[in-house]
């Protein structure tokens, strides 16, 4: 183990404190290393070729007219990217959606995209994570 000295702005060192408190960190240096850690994914999965892990959720309106059908077509074609998915009834209207991807960093984003741009998809994020 190394052990690294860095110094931080006040305003930054008070938003470490924050972090370890509301997520439950034993102390400054677990946080960090978390922080660390979660970027050098980002960073690893940052070219289109990378194989990585993606979450995509999103919302939408069930009612909007083929939606479902369009939504469905556009995983079939992928569907070498799809693990599983999750479908929620948030309300009469709504639905959210969660997919489980696998595959290249460009062609997981290229599907989100498909997906989130959708007209009647309310809401789209992708989380992508280095395939470890």
């Amino acid at each position: 183990m190394q052990r690294v000295t860095i110094s931080l702005d006040d305003d930054v060192a008070a938003a470490l404190d924050d972090l370890v408190l509301r997520r439950g960190y034993a102390n400054r240096s677990v946080a960090v290393k978390d922080l660390v850690r979660e970027a050098a994914s980002r960073e690893a999965t940052a070219g289109p070729g990378h194989t990585c892990l993606g979450v995509l959720s999103y919302v939408f309106d069930h009612e909007r007219r083929d939606l479902q059908h369009r939504l469905t077509h556009t995983h079939h074609d992928q569907h070498v990217l799809n693990l599983s998915t999750l479908h929620l009834h948030l309300d009469r209207n709504r639905c959210l959606e969660v997919a489980v991807l696998k595959g290249r960093a460009g062609e997981i984003r290229d599907l989100a995209d498909r997906v989130s741009t959708e007209r009647g998809v309310r809401l789209g994020d992708l989380r992508l994570i280095a395939d470890v």
